[in-house]
């Protein structure tokens, strides 16, 4: 990835940069993220 100025940075303030598909986020991928940063906090 090449760095980018500030200016093409605030010309990118909302635009879309990119699309990606949906994907589902399981209760388990949670857990298991929870796990791995130890950050257990309910949001």
């Amino acid at each position: 990835m090449e760095p980018i100025s500030l200016d093409v940075l605030l010309a990118s303030v909302g635009k879309e940069v990119g699309v990606s598909p949906w994907r589902v986020v399981t209760q388990r991928m949670i857990d298991q993220f929870a796990d791995a940063t130890d950050d257990h906090q309910f949001i």
